[in-house]
């Protein structure tokens, strides 16, 4: 199995440099690529796949001044991109094979504004990558990757400090003790912080587990309620946390604060001229408070995510035989204006991701019941349906048994029998 670990790279001046450098190289040659096999499509030619456009690449590298500047980046770095571009292209001709050209909605707004459809618009096809919105990243050659006590060596960047909490990571004291193989190693910038992010290929640690299942019910007053071997637990809803709510506030603040100085938002007098927003572009004032509301939009889901690993894996260190989980319509479930936040903020999908792998990693069975098994409208002791109950209900009463029972809890149960 496949391992994943992310670590925190403190560079250099020099060093952050460089990592730039490489992150525009391989938004350069996503471009690059992309822009020539459209030309080539307009001219009638065969698409180039990455080996094609590597060719050409190296070609211009080597005549032309103005792409002199990729000499300083990393040669594999660049195939990545191409590479990247290449797979992207073969998923866009995977989707048109399936019939439908262009989606209905762009259809629309051409014919709105009297344009015509270019194959750039067709469903699936490749897009430019902007500097500003752009995820910044690129591939880190895996073969050059070693990790020391203090260092991560990192090809035509050098070795740069980071932080890491794991105590598994294969560190060497030398880079020829590196027998570890890293698989897709990228680096990322994420809200002002290098991210180092690659997997390993490791054994799987499996457990002697305890002979009886879990029933989860996943919900929104509770993040869970499991029921296990005759016990019960709930974990919480960590957005009803003091914690969360004042973040929540606070960002609110902060985006109106952001609103109210964008143009015609903001008062037109002289006492305020630097908070308006010229056309076209933005202030210093406005650049630094959208930076605080992107920062405060991470610390709240950052909360949430670290929550959810705590939960999962509490869960799994129960080292259950199996594990019942519901198979949820979470699309669905957002149509509900009313819950589509709270449903939004719990993270359910992520919640099942990690208790997945987790199990996975574990030898833990994990079970799936069916998206139309009435959990929570039958009755755990006695087996009787209840057809009325509505969402309201908090508490499951059953007519026939006299059942009382917290509706969550009473689904919770009927979710651990179905591993019986």
């Amino acid at each position: 199995m496949t391992k994943s670990y992310k670590i925190r790279l403190i560079p250099t001046e020099e060093q952050e440099r460089l990592l730039r450098l490489h992150v525009d190289a391989m938004r350069f040659v996503w471009n690059w690529g992309l822009a020539l096999n459209m030309e080539r499509f307009k001219q009638g030619e065969k698409h180039l796949n990455n080996a094609g456009l590597g060719k050409i690449l190296t070609e211009m590298k080597k005549d032309d001044i103005q792409f002199k500047w990729l000499n300083d980046v990393s040669r594999h770095t660049m195939i990545m991109g191409l590479i990247d571009l290449s797979n992207a292209y073969t998923r866009f001709f995977a989707v048109q094979k399936k019939g439908e050209k262009y989606s209905k909605t762009k259809i629309k707004k051409f014919k709105r504004l009297n344009k015509r459809l270019t194959p750039y618009e067709m469903i699936g096809h490749p897009k430019f990558k902007s500097r500003h919105k752009a995820e910044p990243k690129f591939y880190a050659r895996h073969e050059n990757l070693y990790l020391q006590k203090d260092f991560v060596n990192i090809e035509k960047i050098g070795k740069v400090k980071y932080q890491a909490n794991y105590k598994d990571l294969p560190v060497v004291s030398k880079k020829r003790e590196s027998a570890v193989r890293y698989i897709n190693p990228r680096i990322k910038y994420i809200g002002g912080k290098w991210i180092l992010s690659f997997g390993i290929e490791c054994e799987s640690t499996k457990q002697e587990l305890n002979d009886y299942s879990i029933g989860i019910d996943l919900g929104v007053k509770e993040l869970a309620v499991i029921s296990y071997n005759g016990e019960t637990k709930s974990f919480k809803n960590i957005n009803k946390t003091k914690r969360v709510k004042r973040l929540k506030k606070r960002l609110k603040q902060k985006q109106r604060s952001v609103s109210r100085k964008y143009e015609g938002k903001t008062p037109a007098s002289a006492e305020a001229p630097s908070l308006r927003k010229r056309a076209g572009e933005k202030t210093k004032r406005l650049l630094e408070e959208e930076a605080k509301v992107k920062k405060l939009h991470r610390k709240i889901a950052n909360i949430r995510h670290n929550h959810t690993h705590h939960v999962t894996s509490e869960i799994i260190n129960l080292n259950p035989r199996s594990i019942v989980l519901e198979d949820l319509n979470i699309s669905g479930m957002m149509k509900n204006k009313h819950l589509s936040e709270a449903i939004a903020e719990q993270n359910l999908h992520e919640f099942r991701r990690q208790i997945e792998y987790k199990a996975a990693w574990a030898g833990i069975e994990v079970v799936t019941a069916d998206r139309f098994y009435p959990s929570s409208k039958k009755c755990s002791s006695c087996g009787a349906i209840k057809r009325d109950l509505k969402l309201k209900d908090r508490v499951y009463k059953c007519e026939e048994c006299g059942l009382s029972i917290n509706r969550d809890l009473n689904a919770a149960k009927n979710l651990e029998k179905l591993a019986v």
